[in-house]
């Protein structure tokens, strides 16, 4: 099992690097549409040719209009996955799944709104909605209507369609136009609010306040990082939800006393989910992802999440265990692939979890003296 790193240089339209006679990178502008477009199939083609059907493309860092394109173009004849899109979505759908156990409830009983429709927003909420689909037999369609996004022009609503964004269509609800993130809080009433905004400090005093009047236990997950881009930090969820909210976030906040209790916020750190969901696929001899793989990556890690991690407020794993998280989320991601009848590496074997653990690599070394 191998691991190679592949930077993609298509130039670049930063007149300052263009000019600097020490920049190492491709001396000139971006490529584009048809251009770019035709070298990415020519490598994808290459990858495929030099290494075989069971390569594993995972796809990092790409702009949000190449990142959907790119996955929806090579979903169907390349192995491949996108992290910014599939691995937060599952790492965060992990967070809600484990968070009910707290509630006592289903998703399908929550209403979610999202501050960010970018590839992050928009992955995560279409596994959400696949995800209650899957529990209550409804249509996708009915699922996104528990879900609803709020971009840089406001709430997404259908009086909006013409003018969105393709992969923003399928949120835009009837609803009457509301340009701010606190009036789309009064409006929607969301049980769940959750940042992929990319800009910080946007759960304002005003917005929490109001998640914690209509809501018992608000869900509160932060998403964007570094810490300094968090939509709100720990202590203010905390604070002003008088202790009451489940509180995740992408970046890392210290632990927060509260009227003498300690919080500990979970991250939501997509390499909870990536090495495992890799693990799983390679293993097995995956020849394709499925949405439902990312499922059973999500349901593994929530299933990981104790008693005890609840009780300190968290919604995730302590990370120290993350080599016997990912080996279970791996064993998951290769059962799934061998229902689905997806799997090459044949036959299946007994012990999954033993298997991922055997595939791993441990950094121990022998002792000569």
């Amino acid at each position: 099992m191998q691991c190679l790193p592949i930077t993609i240089d298509v130039g670049t339209n930063n007149e300052k690097l263009l000019n600097d006679e020490f920049y190492i990178g491709l001396r000139q502008n971006r490529a584009t549409g048809e251009e770019y477009a035709e070298f990415l199939h020519e490598f994808m083609c290459a990858v495929k040719q030099n290494y075989g059907e069971k390569v594993l493309v995972q796809f990092e860092d790409f702009a949000n209009h190449h990142a959907f394109e790119l996955l929806s173009k090579y979903c169907s004849s390349h192995l491949v996955f996108n992290d910014d899109i599939q691995g937060t979505a599952s790492v965060v759908l992990a967070g809600l799944i484990a968070a009910q156990k707290v509630l006592g409830k289903s998703l399908s009983d929550h209403t979610f709104l999202f501050l960010g429709a970018g590839e992050a927003g928009t992955g995560i909420a279409e596994l959400i909605a696949l995800k209650i689909s899957k529990e209550t037999g409804t249509p996708i369609d009915e699922s996104r209507k528990k879900i609803w996004l709020v971009d840089s022009k406001g709430l997404i609503v259908s009086s909006r369609a013409e003018s969105l964004q393709h992969f923003k269509k399928p949120w835009a609800h009837d609803h009457e136009p509301v340009k701010e993130l606190l009036g789309a809080v009064n409006a929607i009433k969301p049980t769940v609010l959750i940042g992929t905004s990319g800009v910080g400090k946007t759960f304002t005093k005003e917005v929490v306040e109001a998640m914690a009047t209509f809501n018992e236990t608000p869900l509160i997950l932060a998403l964007s990082n570094p810490t300094s881009q968090a939509e709100c930090t720990a202590e203010q969820a905390y604070t002003w939800t008088n202790g009451r909210a489940i509180f995740g976030s992408g970046s890392p906040f210290d632990p927060v006393e509260y009227e003498g209790k300690t919080f500990l916020p979970g991250q939501a750190n997509n390499c909870y989910i990536f090495p495992g969901l890799g693990l799983g696929l390679i293993m097995s001899g995956a020849i394709r992802v499925r949405d439902d793989m990312l499922l059973a990556a999500s349901e593994a890690l929530a299933s990981q999440v104790t008693e005890e991690d609840f009780a300190k407020g968290l919604i995730y794993p302590p990370f120290t265990n993350i080599r016997q998280i990912s080996a279970n989320i791996a064993a998951s991601v290769a059962a799934k692939t061998y229902e689905l009848g997806l799997a090459s590496n044949l036959p299946r074997p007994k012990d999954l979890v033993k298997m991922a653990e055997s595939c791993m690599y441990s950094p121990v070394y022998r002792n000569f003296r």
